[in-house]
C-alpha cells in the first residue's frame, strides 16, 4: 500500500491538491484578498500546472498499471477542490470576477458537485458504481477552460479585448452541461435507491 501510494500518479494527484492553497495565496500576497494582475498570473500558471496533472494522473496510472484505492478516491476530489476553490475566490476577489448573475453558474456547479458526491458515496456502500460518462469528462474540461480565463480575467482583457466575457459564456455552458450530467447521475442513481 505504501508504495503505491506514492507512485508517480499519485504524487501528481497530491500534487494537484497542494496546488488549491498555493492559488489562493497568490490573491492574498499583500496580506489582502486583491487580485493583482501579478497575482492572476501567478494563479493561472499554477492553475495551468494542476489541471494538467489532472489528464497524466489518470493516464499514467492506466499505462503503467499503477491504479490504486488512494488514487480513485482522491483524484476526484483533488478537481472537486480545485475547481469550488477557484470559484469561490473569484466570488470574492476585489475585481468581482464572478458577479450578479453569473454566480448562479457558479452555484450550479457547486451544487451539483456537492450532490454528486452525495449520491456516489451513497451508492459506494450499496456496491453500486457509478461510471463517468465522456460527457462530464467534457464538462470538466469546459469548467477548466472557463477557470482559466476567469483566473486571468482583467489581466487578460488588457491583452485580448472581452477574455472576462469568454470566461463567463465558458463557465454558463459549463453549469448547463453540469445541469445535465447531474440529472443524468440521478437518474441512474435514483433506481438504486427505489429499489433499497
Amino acid at each position: 500500500m505504501g508504495k503505491r501510494a506514492f507512485n508517480l500518479p499519485n504524487m501528481l494527484t497530491y500534487a494537484r491538491i497542494l496546488a488549491v492553497p498555493l492559488i489562493v495565496l497568490c490573491f492574498f500576497l499583500e496580506g489582502r484578498l486583491r487580485s493583482s494582475d501579478f497575482a492572476r498570473w501567478s494563479a493561472l500558471a499554477l492553475f495551468l500546472a494542476a489541471s494538467i496533472t489532472d489528464y497524466f494522473d489518470g493516464y499514467l496510472a492506466r499505462a503503467w498499471q499503477q491504479t490504486s484505492n488512494i488514487g480513485r478516491m482522491l483524484d476526484p476530489i483533488a478537481d472537486k477542490l480545485l475547481v469550488s476553490t477557484c470559484l469561490l475566490l473569484l466570488a470574492a476577489d476585489t475585481d468581482r470576477t464572478i458577479a450578479g448573475w453569473t454566480l448562479w453558474a457558479a452555484i450550479i456547479i457547486l451544487c451539483r458537485e456537492i450532490l454528486v458526491s452525495g449520491l456516489r458515496e451513497y451508492l459506494a456502500a450499496l456496491k453500486v458504481s457509478v461510471p463517468v460518462t465522456q460527457l462530464a469528462k467534457w464538462k470538466t474540461t469546459i469548467q477548466m477552460i472557463a477557470i482559466g480565463f476567469l483566473l486571468l480575467g482583467p489581466a487578460g482583457d488588457k491583452i485580448v479585448p472581452y477574455w472576462t466575457q469568454v470566461g463567463i459564456t465558458l463557465l454558463w455552458i459549463s453549469a448547463i452541461v453540469t445541469l445535465y450530467t447531474g440529472y443524468d447521475y440521478f437518474r441512474a442513481g435514483v433506481k438504486h435507491i427505489i429499489d433499497e
